[in-house]
């Protein structure tokens, strides 16, 4: 599918590692221009992306991105960023549970709305909300994150309903277990052989198999997957 994406513009938030920079990268090895976001000051997404900096809980810092955008017309938008914070249910933390809201549900759906208007324009936009497969199922002490994510497939579902006829096809990807940073620090090595027990195919997904997921979705060669919430997740939610 390499420049599938020529002059294409996309945005992938939370892009400076992860599952976030590889679909960044992979976007741009498929010939798009891309615009990455991260919280750091001075940081980085793939080579050749723009990197933007952008705090999601800053109302003010997230308005002026969102205007940013509106005007740059984005073909692309992929909203990826998104924090996870564990607790018993009787623990939450109110600030921790906002938190979490203002940073995967809230922000995706400003920016959703920054770009529907020229996504319009030209009958053409592909939005791909990064949920996961707590947004499909749920476990203990989850209940702040899938809130979350079971929020974000709502408000895909909903966008998809009103915006498939305008050309705009908006869709969920939900990651299961992936072999990033966070996750083999959170989990530690006892804990992923542990769990790999647990997944059909035996192992971790790589994050460049999210990415190539995302890409197609992302891709005119999907014309007419819209209003999904697909798992990726070597079958974990399906036994």
């Amino acid at each position: 599918m390499a420049d599938d994406l020529q002059t294409k513009l996309a945005v992938v938030t939370g892009a400076t590692r992860g599952i976030g920079f590889a679909i960044a990268q992979r976007l741009l090895t498929d010939g798009a221009n891309v615009i990455a976001t991260g919280t750091r000051p001075g940081g980085s997404g793939p080579d050749g992306a723009e990197y933007a900096t952008v705090d999601f809980t800053d109302d003010v810092a997230l308005a002026r991105f969102a205007d940013d955008l509106s005007k740059r017309k984005p073909d692309i938008l992929i909203n990826n960023a998104g924090i996870n914070i564990v607790s018993d249910f009787a623990d939450i933390d109110s600030d921790d549970f906002e938190r979490m809201h203002r940073i995967n549900l809230a922000a995706p759906m400003r920016l959703c709305r920054a770009v529907l208007p020229s996504m319009r324009a030209k009958k053409w936009g592909r939005i791909v909300n990064i949920s996961s497969i707590w947004g499909k199922i749920a476990r203990e002490g989850r209940a702040s994150y899938a809130a979350t994510k079971f929020g974000i497939d709502g408000l895909t579902v909903a966008l998809a309903a009103e915006a498939a006829a305008d050309g705009i096809l908006a869709n969920c990807v939900a990651p299961g277990f992936i072999d990033t940073e966070l996750t083999r620090r959170n989990l530690g090595a006892d804990g992923i052989a542990r769990l790999i027990k647990e997944v059909p195919c035996g192992r971790l997904g790589q994050p460049h198999e999210i990415a190539a997921l995302v890409a197609w979705l992302a891709s005119a060669e999907n014309s007419y997957v819209s209003g999904q919430n697909i798992a990726i997740d070597g079958g974990f939610t399906r036994v």
